[in-house]
């Protein structure tokens, strides 16, 4: 049986020094790619807690992102292996809810980084940015931005796929809601009547897809003022597309992620605001999670009124706003990944 550990952020960190590992304590980290910087610095994060707790760590990750199949290997390879436990941002949130349970059968402990399984439960624990509330706080920031003029603004929605429910959906929802925008259905991506948004468009999350989303709402609507996208590579598509037709003076960029190019794109105006999120800190957390669960079984509670652990976010941006926290570009770049 799994028992649980009071849980607080305060709590998973202090219990470091309790997290010794067993000798011969193996874990799996399974990433969606590992070209992605916020992947790669989730991967140094488990490296150095698993060197520092003499645990043994095998790595993983899909060819691209959404390549569900080589997921579903990797955690075939980590049942076979003997490990511990497995760390997991998955790809196909549902359809990895099996292979999951087939660990879990087999004693591993399995903790989603990043992106909650669907359901959510279907993982031991979930540690994860919340990404609601980074959604939520570059809507705020957009709209205290523009003030009475975030009446009639244009908005263009950025998003990731047309896989749901995500952290895609999870960001898309929170911005609007920060901006003031009912959602309808709050685990659907899409489905809002308000005028003020133009459209949402697909971008898979790199600068490419950014700058092809962009154009296609361009053609919608070429006084759209205000868009919204799911990370920075995104942004700095949509950013080039701007600039292609010389609107990218006049329009608000929002991100999330907090990677260094993209809080450098912030200190260059380039991004008006972007959530930060910690994926060095999530994994090595999650590290210390499976160490503990071998010692001795336990494992963390989420945060207090939360499903999932909360491993933090903070709204970067040079143009602050009263009421929404936030640092600059330039405390953003000694946080920063990538």
């Amino acid at each position: 049986m799994k028992t649980l550990l009071a849980g607080s952020a305060l709590a998973l960190i202090t219990m470091s020094g309790a997290a010794v590992a067993q000798e011969g304590t193996a874990a799996c980290l399974i990433t969606k790619t590992d070209t992605n910087p916020f992947f790669v610095k989730m991967k140094e994060g488990a490296e150095a807690k698993a060197a520092e707790l003499g645990i043994t760590l095998s790595s993983y990750a899909g060819k691209v992102d959404g390549d569900h199949e080589s997921q579903v290997q990797a955690i075939e390879t980590c049942i076979a292996s003997g490990a511990s436990g497995i760390l997991i941002a998955a790809s196909d949130t549902a359809a990895i809810v099996d292979s999951v349970q087939a660990a879990r059968d087999a004693g591993l402990l399995v903790i989603a980084l990043d992106t909650p399984l669907d359901p959510i439960d279907a993982a031991d624990a979930t540690f994860a940015t919340d990404n609601f509330q980074a959604g939520l706080l570059i809507g705020q920031w957009a709209a205290a931005t523009l003030g009475d003029a975030a009446a009639d603004a244009r908005i263009a929605m950025l998003d990731l796929s047309v896989a749901q429910p995500s952290v895609d959906v999870l960001r898309d929802q929170g911005f609007l809601t920060g901006f003031g925008i009912d959602t309808g259905d709050v685990n659907v991506i899409g489905d809002e009547e308000d005028p003020r948004i133009v459209g949402n468009d697909i971008t898979s999350g790199n600068e490419e897809g950014g700058r092809r989303a962009m154009e296609n709402l361009l053609a919608v609507n070429p006084d759209i003022n205000v868009v919204y996208t799911i990370n920075e590579p995104a942004a700095a598509g949509a950013y080039e597309a701007l600039k292609a037709v010389g609107r990218e003076a006049d329009v608000l960029i929002v991100s999330v992620d907090g990677g260094c190019p993209g809080v450098q794109n912030v200190a260059d105006g380039v991004i008006g605001a972007t959530s930060q999120q910690y994926p060095l800190q999530m994994a090595a957390l999650g590290i210390e999670a499976i160490a503990q669960y071998a010692a001795d079984g336990t494992l963390p509670q989420p945060t207090e009124g939360k499903d999932f652990f909360d491993t933090g976010v903070t709204l970067i941006t040079d143009a602050p706003v009263e009421g929404v926290e936030s640092i600059t570009s330039e405390e953003g770049k000694a946080l920063c990944w990538g």
